[in-house]
């Protein structure tokens, strides 16, 4: 009993390792600059077929496209956001909601078109397979690996935002930007490094899912709702938050699964009512956020 429950906890902090990559891209983005970036499902999506195609096409192993994808994801971002979205960033948040939910279809459907619903199977790297034994439980050696990278990329992200100087910057340019460029700082030239930074971390979790999950073009439509409310409990732009939630988030659904499966799927959207109702802000989100 206790074992069954310790495997099912397991796979739900895997789960919500993805849930806290693309919810902490998510944070980033909105965090600075106030975008509700809907296509980063797709380009999750883009991530899992970088890897595939990166290692069909080229030959490239698993651990370079790890590398590699994300920065083409980034790239991809970074094209979107110069040619459109700096275009809408005094509109209404609507107007960026609408762009970027267009643009997700859009990529969706160009992946369709190539590739077919169906999608493509992508293996583990033969160091990853296998299991690990941990006391008594046989834990998978991939999803294990998943779980550490996740942890590091979040690490990562909270040391590079709290304690370095890149990160005073883009922390004061998103809560007092006209201050922070009445200082001198130009605050538009950080902004595009912030959103490919948030999308490349989209593209990381798509090539740790690619081994896991079918890579389809439709892989991160199904994601990107629960992401979204996510971001939402932990509070709108919290770093911890996002990344808290969805750990929290990925446990309650792995468990929902096995002890009330009717129930599962509506587990976030339970926690994201019950939150709200008592902290309109979010869990970590500020006054001003709610």
């Amino acid at each position: 009993m206790i074992e069954n429950l310790l495997l099912q906890v397991f796979n739900g902090l895997v789960n919500g390792a993805f849930y806290a990559l693309l919810s902490l891209g998510l944070a980033v983005i909105f965090g600075m600059l106030r975008v509700i970036n809907f296509m980063h499902g797709a380009l999750y999506m883009l991530g899992a077929f970088g890897a595939y195609l990166l290692t069909a096409w080229w030959g490239l192993p698993f651990w370079w496209t790890l590398l590699a994808a994300p920065i083409l994801v980034a790239a991809i971002g970074l094209v979107f956001e110069r040619l459109l979205l700096r275009r809408l960033y005094d509109a209404d948040l609507l107007y960026n909601l609408l762009l970027t939910f267009g643009l997700a279809l859009a990529i969706q459907d160009a992946m369709r078109i190539r590739f077919g619903m169906q999608g493509v199977p992508y293996g583990a790297p033969a160091a990853l397979q296998g299991a690990v034994e941990i006391g008594p439980l046989l834990f998978p050696a991939y999803r294990l690996f998943v779980l550490a990278v996740s942890v590091l990329a979040c690490l990562g992200t909270w040391w590079l935002i709290d304690r370095t100087r890149a990160g005073l910057i883009i922390r004061a340019a998103t809560e007092r930007p006209m201050l922070t460029r009445a200082l001198g700082v130009d605050v538009d030239r950080w902004i595009p490094a912030v959103f490919a930074f948030g999308v490349a971390l989209a593209g990381l979790a798509g090539v740790l899912a690619a081994p896991m999950r079918n890579v389809s073009p439709v892989m991160g439509a199904d994601l990107i709702i629960t992401t979204f409310a996510i971001v939402v409990i932990g509070g709108m732009g919290s770093i911890l938050g996002s990344v808290v939630t969805g750990f929290i988030v990925g446990v309650l659904e792995a468990l929902g699964a096995v002890y009330y499966p009717s129930a599962a799927n509506l587990v976030v959207f339970i926690l994201m009512a019950a939150i709200l109702l008592v902290r309109p802000a979010g869990l970590f989100g500020s006054a001003d956020a709610g």
